[in-house]
């Protein structure tokens, strides 16, 4: 049987449980495509998948919902495209992309934006869509909006304020004081340093509350919306009777491959308006120290694992 290397967990917990071992080789089918693996992003799904929050009966399991790479083959319907075409995609959650070799379907896959390199286009996928899904899809974010993103500085935050300034919104973000900068460079209007002022008092009201932190923070926010406004969190069930009593509403998602809006996404980055911030990168082998490093370190932007040149 034909195998290539992948990154692969056996049993639950820590970053010790991740191993680079033989794995079988992916077909493609009808519309898949077999996608050559150049890089893959980690995402703090995948720690907290490998520390318990997956199913025991899909072990063994590669982790990395992100890819960038290349056409090696296609399934009987995906005739169209041709080998070493260039693409990028948020995989679906039965399989993972820290590995030389993955299938990738249709709806997940778009072309790489052709402005960045690999590594650069890894970070986008997951990320990206969690940001456009939130703000635009659930949050209905239009130009001339006010909104407040809370984590402004992170994997998708860092997005979130970039799609929201590209729609024409007033961007406000919350991110610590040595990402106050940062935040400015990426097109915020208005930078706020949690750890010492307290974003209640400086905002104003606002028609989103994207929450990235959620707990206090999420709780805290109720005071900034608008009424008719929204807070949407990828992390925790906004409260139903603080919605209530602000006359507002909330929302708790997850993000779902697109691959329309990851071709919008790459178009902007293409135009400029939007650019992935790598923080650091690792070589496949050395994917436990990569998730190690996003779950106990302050990161900016994303973490890459890099696969193949």
């Amino acid at each position: 049987m034909a195998t290539m290397k992948a990154v692969r967990i056996h049993e639950f917990g820590g970053p010790d449980v991740l191993s680079l071992e033989d794995a079988p080789f992916p077909q493609p089918h009808d519309d898949e495509v077999l996608l050559k693996v150049h890089a893959s992003s980690v995402n703090p799904v995948d720690y907290k998948i490998r520390s318990g929050g997956g199913k025991k009966d899909q072990l063994p399991m590669t982790l990395g919902r992100d890819v960038s790479g290349t056409v090696e083959l296609c399934g009987t319907r995906a005739h169209t495209l041709k080998k070493g075409d260039p693409f990028y995609a948020m995989l679906g959650p039965d399989r993972g992309g820290q590995a030389e070799y993955v299938v990738v379907k249709a709806i997940e896959m778009a072309a790489k934006p052709q402005s960045v390199d690999h590594l650069h286009a890894a970070a986008v996928p997951l990320a990206a869509l969690t940001a456009w899904q939130g703000l635009f899809d659930h949050g209905a974010l239009t130009a001339g909006q006010r909104v407040l993103i809370h984590g402004g500085a992170g994997g998708v935050g860092h997005f979130a304020v970039q799609l929201a300034k590209a729609k024409g919104a007033f961007v406000a973000t919350t991110v610590s004081g040595e990402d106050l900068e940062f935040a400015r460079s990426l097109g915020a209007d208005q930078a706020i340093d949690y750890k010492n002022e307290r974003f209640e008092d400086i905002v104003g009201k606002v028609d989103l509350v994207f929450d990235l932190v959620a707990g206090e923070t999420q709780d805290r926010s109720w005071a900034v919306v608008k009424p008719g406004g929204i807070i949407v969190s990828t992390l925790a069930e906004p409260s139903i009777e603080s919605a209530r009593k602000a006359g507002a509403s909330g929302i708790h998602y997850m993000a779902k491959p697109n691959a329309a809006q990851l071709g919008e996404i790459g178009r902007l980055i293409d135009e400029g308006k939007v650019r992935p911030h790598v923080d650091a990168t690792f070589p496949l082998q050395e994917a436990a120290a990569a998730e190690a490093w996003l779950e106990n370190k302050h990161v900016r932007g994303k973490i890459v694992l890099e696969v193949a040149p």
